[in-house]
């Protein structure tokens, strides 16, 4: 038997909580896309917040509480996000780990400071999630700042001379990340032949293939989802184009392989260093395997996310959210994704982005490892 409770199962955009009935356990909250295009990410985050409950749980829990997981589904819409935000300051939940989109995170973070709610995201790269001052938002992921400088700086590196297309879906993260890249590769003198965008949940790129055709287009960066990726992709060769296909961490998921099939191998995309063969994730990755789940993508951030508020809850005798996250940027915090500290805004300081390469075998592998 499990010793955490699961409220909210993923049957919709919106739950009705019961906090009356764990009235002696700590209920704790993980929001995401449960549902729609991008329920990838959002079984990733579930996946890693329940395996963190139960692991916590099983060694005493928190401040002599078990934890209780109230999952949300925001389904990367930002006003269901603003919604399930609202309902679980509403239900004086004192911690979330969420969102995935920065579209949904952006907005939910608001709700979440007036109902006095600390929110670490594992995912949410957009600048402006911790730009803006608010005393409740921290992530265990990097920025779009320095994931599309690394993109930009390994195109200057081995496309220099080349015909450059910029795409982006015209979200908060896709475009934001794309504009990250664009400016990188301008300061470094490389002018893009064509920017373009699309909208999300868009199947029909061939008017955008016919014109990287016609522009001999020879790298096309995407800043957006992997859905719409993977589609780009498959015209791409439905056309004839070798073009190579670069990206975001939003590639991170082996539903982009089950959508490009063979023909998305050397797809290009940046993402931090592959928590699965830390040391520091070792015993947790077998635990998960020993349940059939590979813990790909974010599923170990989220996890992560989730060791910060409970280490520093304990830290600071208490789950009062402001009290709780002064000691999460006061203190060093030990994770499956390694020792984390935090600046003032809530972001981390030790990820580097790095590139990966699809295989034809719907895998992927860093680029140049270092020690290689």
């Amino acid at each position: 038997m499990k010793s955490f409770k699961l409220i909210g199962l993923a049957l919709g955009a919106s739950f009705v909580l019961s906090t009356a009935a764990f009235a002696d356990d700590l209920t704790i909250a993980v929001a995401g896309p449960i549902t729609g295009g991008e329920s990838a990410f959002g079984r990733q985050m579930k996946n890693g917040a329940e395996m963190a409950v139960d692991q916590i749980n099983a060694s005493g829990g928190v401040l002599g509480k078990k934890l209780a997981l109230d999952v949300e589904d925001d389904a990367c819409d930002p006003k269901q996000a603003r919604s399930v935000a609202e309902k679980i300051a509403s239900a004086k939940i004192p911690f979330v780990a969420g969102h995935f989109c920065s579209s949904s995170s952006i907005p939910a973070s608001e709700a979440y400071a007036d109902g006095g709610v600390l929110q670490i995201t594992p995912a949410s790269t957009n600048p402006l999630f911790t730009d803006r001052k608010l005393w409740n938002v921290a992530r265990v992921c990097g920025r779009d700042d320095q994931q599309g400088l690394v993109a930009a700086q390994y195109i200057t590196k081995n496309f220099k001379g080349k015909n450059i297309a910029i795409l982006n879906d015209k979200t908060t993260y896709g475009k934001g990340l794309a504009d990250e890249t664009k400016k990188g590769l301008n300061k470094a003198g490389i002018i893009e032949k064509m920017y373009e965008s699309y909208n999300k949940g868009d199947k029909d790129f061939n008017a955008i293939v016919s014109r990287l055709k016609r522009d001999n287009i020879e790298l096309v960066y995407v800043g957006g989802y992997h859905q719409e990726a993977g589609l780009i992709l498959r015209q791409m060769r439905d056309q004839g184009l070798k073009t190579v296909l670069m990206s975001g961490d939003a590639l991170a998921d082996k539903e982009y392989a089950s959508i490009t099939g063979a023909a998305g191998a050397g797809t290009l995309f940046t993402f931090g260093p592959d928590p699965r063969k830390k040391p520091t994730a070792a015993a947790i990755v077998e635990k998960f395997r020993a349940k059939n789940i590979d813990p790909e993508g974010y599923t170990l951030y989220t996890y992560a996310a989730i060791q910060v508020w409970t280490q520093a809850a304990a830290k600071a005798g208490t789950t009062d959210p402001k009290k709780v996250m002064d000691a999460v940027k006061a203190g060093s915090w030990d994770t499956v994704i390694g020792k984390l500290e935090y600046d003032a805004k809530g972001d981390i300081k030790q990820l580097d982005y790095v590139i990966y390469k699809w295989d034809d075998k719907g895998g992927y592998a860093e680029v140049n490892p270092k020690g290689s």
